[in-house]
């Protein structure tokens, strides 16, 4: 038993001072402006202490939508994917972990031999004559001595690729937030557009009424009346595809919440006008992007996973030295397992040293250190691609107002011009051609006008998922 605590001490100051192959890793610069390109009205770089809102859809202002944001989040299935992946990545470094403490196993056990006459010695004593039963019990551990950090740079990986699967999931949790509201957008903007294009058959249909009336008057003319009856069919026409693409739209978002075909129109049916962000938007500072995209995080923890990798494999040019022990009871007969005498053990270091591989451990320490370039080289292209997405975004949303405010004033006069000809058409100044010429351009300056509104909203949708805002508000729960 001496000899145990001694090799037991040995080998904890062994441990205690051993070293930790591979580089060390260190977060990359992630090579960001001071200050984004745009900071001009309506988009503008906000003081540090205005980062982007962690609930942005709130700036919409509208219930309904953060209602359905909450219940995708729930229900998501990829994100109920992701979350299982955090768990199965939870497994691996708990099991990567095991190896830094000494393992401790337990057996017992009974068996019924007999020995050759001829052969080994017969422990039995009865020269391979007689039948003999042998009971054992005992304990059995085994430790390897991490000298050359191999365990540890195994568990830093996985607490990497760990860290790496929670960004990924607060990703797809980023995802299915913007592609939710984006649904939940353009559902509303087909909704527009269909009320639109029934406003626009009720004063075609009015047309057509006037026009018979006046053919039978005998002041229209058939051309007339045939041109009234065309504009009518044409707008009953647009109907159809319209209500199948509200029914599509909502069918996705069905998907999005984990739902079944259909399971929103109770709630969705009912049109609603397109809800609408601030003018403002407090963008935060180009340096929080790096901490807050979960795709850049996914990135260097990749990063840091690979860096970790090349210890190990470095660690593996080095001898391994385990300790493991041996103590337990051996006896012929059962009611002698419990005497000192039936005692036994067995205690030693074993080592291991790499003579020969061929170059297998050259070839594994090339390709990590091949991995880490790469996976360096990733999270430069990551970041440098949120960079160009952020900037697109922020132009996107300030064209999309600007266009948006003159489209307004198009549609204002348009109105004004359609009420003008109408006049001057009942008083017979001018034909018909003129009603239906303002008629068609009221109407497609009103869908511009939507299709702007619409495209407004999904460009700050847009953004705020440039700027990898909301996933914190359910990365614990998803």
């Amino acid at each position: 038993m001496q000899r145990f605590h001694r090799l037991t001490l040995l080998g904890l100051s062994l441990a205690l001072s051993a070293c930790t192959l591979g580089p060390d890793f260190r977060s990359p610069d992630a090579h960001l402006p001071d200050a984004w390109a745009l900071q001009q009205s309506p988009v503008r770089s906000q003081p540090e202490a205005a980062s982007v809102q962690a609930r942005w859809w709130d700036s919409f202002a509208d219930a309904q939508l953060s209602a359905l944001l909450q219940r995708a989040v729930a229900g998501n299935v990829d994100l109920q994917l992701a979350a299982s992946r955090v768990q199965q990545s939870r497994a691996v470094r708990l099991s990567s972990g095991a190896a830094q403490v000494p393992s401790l196993d337990g057996q017992a056990g009974y068996s019924r031999a007999r020995n050759s006459e001829v052969g080994l010695n017969d422990p039995s004593g009865n020269v391979g004559k007689n039948d003999y039963s042998l009971w054992q019990a005992g304990l059995g551990a085994s430790w390897e001595l991490d000298l050359w950090g191999r365990v540890r740079r195994q568990v830093e990986a996985a607490d990497a690729q760990l860290a790496g699967s929670q960004a990924l999931r607060d990703g797809v949790a980023l995802s299915v937030l913007a592609e939710t509201a984006s649904g939940y957008i353009q559902l509303r903007g087909a909704q527009q557009l269909r009320l639109i294009t029934e406003q626009n058959l009720q004063i075609a249909q009015r047309s057509l009424t006037l026009n018979q009336t006046r053919l039978d008057d005998g002041v229209a003319t058939h051309l007339e009346v045939a041109e009234a009856a065309s504009r009518v069919a044409f707008l009953e026409a647009r109907l159809e595809p319209l209500r199948l693409r509200e029914r599509r739209l909502g069918n996705a978002l069905a998907l999005l919440l984990g739902q079944a075909p259909g399971s929103l129109q109770a709630e969705l049916g009912e049109p609603a006008e397109i809800p609408r962000g601030p003018l403002r938007v407090p963008v935060g500072l180009p340096s929080e992007l790096a901490s807050r995209r979960p795709d850049i995080r996914q990135a260097e923890a990749q990063l840091h996973a690979a860096t970790a990798s090349i210890g190990v494999a470095e660690a593996d040019f080095y001898p391994r030295i385990t300790l493991s022990g041996d103590l337990g009871l051996q006896a012929l007969q059962l009611s002698d397992l419990d005497g000192w005498s039936a005692h036994r053990f067995a205690i030693g270091p074993a080592i291991s040293v790499p003579l020969f591989d061929g170059g297998r451990r050259r070839g594994t320490l090339q390709l990590r250190e091949a991995q880490q370039q790469e996976a360096a080289i990733t999270y430069q292209r990551t970041v440098l691609g949120a960079w160009h997405e952020v900037d697109d975004a922020m132009a996107a949303y300030q064209a999309q107002q600007r266009r948006h405010e003159r489209l307004q004033e198009a549609v204002e006069q348009s109105r004004v011009a359609l009420a003008n000809a109408e006049l001057q058409y009942q008083e017979g100044t001018v034909d018909y051609l003129n009603v239906l010429s303002v008629q068609q351009a009221l109407l497609s300056n009103e869908e511009e006008l939507l299709d702007s509104r619409q495209a407004t909203s999904l460009a700050l949708v847009g953004l705020y998922r440039a700027l990898g805002g909301g996933w914190e508000q359910h990365a614990g729960g998803a």
